[in-house]
């Protein structure tokens, strides 16, 4: 029988979770209340119990309670409330059931020595008392949880790790770790020298054995300018007049590594259960935070992830965007975001200032589908055409921005009518861009030189507003062709700097169009001047619009009019299909270790072909059909060439020989010997460098005259006179 028992219920958690059915039930039944389980002790600030039966008009009522001195029995029931530590909460889970929380409302930390806040724990046990939970109806009680606590204090270091602050000097004037061979914590290191735990005592017992080199706490060897270098055998005469006094702190070393910084340490690992409170809401937008509307809830718009389209993707504040989705229409579309409704675009966003902005919303109408639909299955003519009114093709969003929050919101929606004979490939298009009051910013290609990955930024004169002669930026393109590759469907990519490229289209040519040369040129021209329109170039990434020194002319090289353009039936000569563009780059400058490089020239320049038709292989058709077409490339490139920096002109045999002369080499640079009297020296002011300078050529000039040799002068002055 016991085995049969154990494989009905085969653990004690479906024991339980039965009886806890079987408690519902039967509570449901007899229209009774029971606390499960009825009684219970607490070790932690949390207790949680279920009240099971009919909740509908019950009420909770805590108070703490206490066994008789004589009797040893607690107080009958009562629906009375007391005072207690305790925060009760209930929530329910069911039509028959409520769970009830006890959460005690004190700190557990332990208190210190002669310590004065009240909200600890004098003791290790610190919570020790008896609860009793009532559930009443109308002032009658029907049910009652008791409650033994016995809760200790936890032990919390008394300085909490996030409160430390390691402070790293500034090694411009303190080197970053001075005493490497410092390894214990308020203790004296053997053989460290520089351990400033080390007493005086210490130091005798391994003051002739100290750890050699960086590691000892000698950083650095002293320069050979220092006077207490050198000694009195090995140096020059010169030497005890021009050598330099200074401590050794005082090095070449020092800020060659880190500049400071103060590092506050993550917490480390606790096991004290942390308080939880609510999020305070975050009304303060910031640079890549999610924006909401007025009922928190994310504001989205179609984006693109991984290769996929996203109907409901949150948008970032301040963070541009512009994607394309590809949708294949097998039936006019019914919903979102297709079809859009403008009840459901005029919403209300959180403008991150305690308010709320309306979307505006407006209106375009678009005629001409060609940027939208790519291509257009057909079928026989007996299926019906489906015409899609007020299709969706694009949502252009304009956020208006100041400090932290949203002005305005301006929506731009194109809508259009979609013929489907069969499917159609539609192409939609959804952007969102950020301005700061009416104008948005243009971003840069570096600071100031370009960076290479950068778009080159170009630019045409703008003289409509005020005659400034401001430049207008633009950029310089190269084909991007898209699924079939022809020019028709193809897109335009910006250039970028330092990265070489080639590419290219195709155009459908027929015999047709072989007839008409100049015609073919011109197409092929007005293509191929579309990937460019500018005039200027940016000579640097952050140009100046008002000013013409910031830009560089473009070289656009004429076609040579006088190449011979003999056309026959089936072929034209002289077609621009090439489209090359050169730039020359100059490095001017190192800022932080990285090369500022700047724009000199760029040059605009086609190579010419011949366009014939191909009928060998057996195909003999485009040359016999007009109207058969074949695919030419019409191709585009660029290239970037380093200009050599400027090395200067060539040494000298003197240079080249006598390199104990030159400065840069030398720590003793005879040539400047002078220098601080010049007013190239900058390390004290001007008048007492001069002062100093003359006082020491006054005491040269009394050395001379007192000294042995003007003696021996006058010596022998006198005795020629005698």
């Amino acid at each position: 029988m016991a085995n049969v028992v154990d494989e009905i219920f085969p653990s004690s958690n479906s024991r339980q979770f039965i009886c806890f059915i079987l408690f519902i039930s039967l509570a449901d039944t007899q229209n009774i209340v029971v606390f499960q389980p009825s009684s219970l002790t607490a070790t932690g600030p949390t207790v949680t119990t279920f009240l099971l039966g009919n909740t509908s008009e019950i009420s909770l009522n805590l108070r703490t309670v206490s066994p008789s001195s004589t009797t040893g029995n607690i107080d009958p029931l009562s629906c009375e409330t007391g005072v207690t530590r305790w925060v009760l909460t209930k929530e329910q889970v069911g039509k028959t059931a409520v769970r009830v929380q006890l959460r005690l409302d004190k700190n557990l930390r332990l208190c210190g020595d002669n310590e004065t806040d009240t909200d600890c724990c004098p003791n290790p046990l610190c919570v020790l008392e008896t609860l009793l939970v009532s559930a009443c109806v109308g002032g009658t009680p029907q049910a009652s949880l008791l409650i033994q606590a016995k809760i200790y204090a936890l032990l919390v270091p008394a300085n909490i790790g996030s409160d430390n602050k390691t402070v790293i000097p500034n090694q411009v004037y303190q080197p970053l770790g001075s005493c490497p061979c410092d390894l214990t914590l308020r203790n004296c290191d053997v053989r460290c020298c520089c351990d400033k735990d080390c007493s005086a005592e210490d130091l005798k017992l391994f003051g002739s054995s100290c750890l050699p080199g960086p590691f000892g706490g000698q950083v650095s060897p002293a320069p050979d300018y220092q006077c207490s270098v050198k000694t009195s055998e090995d140096s020059p005469d010169w030497f005890p007049f021009l050598c330099v006094t200074s401590p050794p702190e005082n090095n070449p070393y020092l800020g060659l590594f880190y500049q400071g910084d103060t590092i506050t340490p993550k917490p480390s690992p606790s096991f004290q259960r942390p308080a939880l409170s609510a999020p305070a809401p975050d009304n303060v937008y910031s640079q890549g935070s999610p924006i909401f509307t007025s009922n928190d809830q994310y504001f989205t718009i179609p984006q693109r992830a991984l290769r996929n389209c996203v109907t409901n993707a949150p948008v970032a504040f301040l963070k541009d965007f512009q994607f394309k989705c590809v949708n294949l229409l097998q039936s006019c579309p019914v919903g979102s975001p297709l079809q859009t409704l403008l009840t459901d675009l005029r919403i209300q966003v959180n403008n991150g200032q305690g308010g709320d902005v309306t979307v505006d919303v407006i209106d375009e109408v678009a005629l001409d589908l060609s940027q939208f639909i790519s291509s257009t299955y057909a079928v026989a003519s007996s299926v019906e055409r489906q015409m899609c009114e007020n299709v969706t093709l694009a949502l252009d969003y304009k956020f208006y921005w100041k400090a932290n929050g949203i002005t305005s919101i301006k929506l731009t929606r194109t809508v259009g009518t979609v013929t489907l004979n069969d499917s159609v490939v539609l192409t939609t298009r959804y952007s969102a861009a950020f301005l700061n009051g009416e104008f948005m910013g243009e971003p840069n290609s570096g600071n100031p030189g370009y960076q290479v990955g950068r778009p080159v930024i170009a630019g045409i004169v703008d003289t409509l507003e005020n005659n400034t002669g401001s430049i207008q930026r633009t950029s310089i393109n190269l084909w991007q062709p898209v699924s079939d590759g022809l020019c028709s469907t193809a897109e335009k990519k910006p250039v970028v700097f330092g990265e070489n490229s080639t590419s290219g289209c195709l155009l459908t040519v027929s015999q047709q169009n072989l007839t008409q040369c100049n015609l073919l040129r011109e197409i092929v021209t007005s293509l191929q001047a579309a990937l460019n329109t500018a005039t200027y170039v940016a000579k640097s990434g952050n140009p100046d619009a008002l000013n013409m020194a910031d830009w560089v002319n473009i070289t656009f090289v004429t076609m040579n009019s006088s190449t011979t353009t003999e056309n026959t039936t089936s072929s034209c000569n002289a077609v621009p299909s090439h489209l090359h563009i050169h730039v020359w780059s100059l490095i001017t400058g190192m800022i932080d270790g990285k090369p500022q490089r700047d724009i000199r020239a760029l040059q605009v320049s086609y190579s010419l072909s011949t366009w014939a038709l191909k009928c060998g292989g057996g195909d003999i058709s485009p040359c016999v059909d007009p109207t058969e077409t074949q695919l030419f490339p019409v191709t585009s490139s660029v290239t970037f060439t380093d200009i050599p920096v400027n090395t200067g002109p060539p040494k000298t045999r003197f240079q080249i020989n006598f390199t104990e002369y030159d400065c840069n080499r030398n720590d003793v640079c005879w040539p400047e010997l002078a220098f601080p009297i010049t007013k190239y020296y900058t390390g004290e002011p001007y008048s007492q460098s001069l002062a100093k300078g003359l006082i020491l050529v006054f005491f040269f000039i009394a050395a001379s005259v007192l000294g042995t040799p003007w003696r021996q002068i006058r010596q022998v002055w006198k005795s020629a006179s005698l």
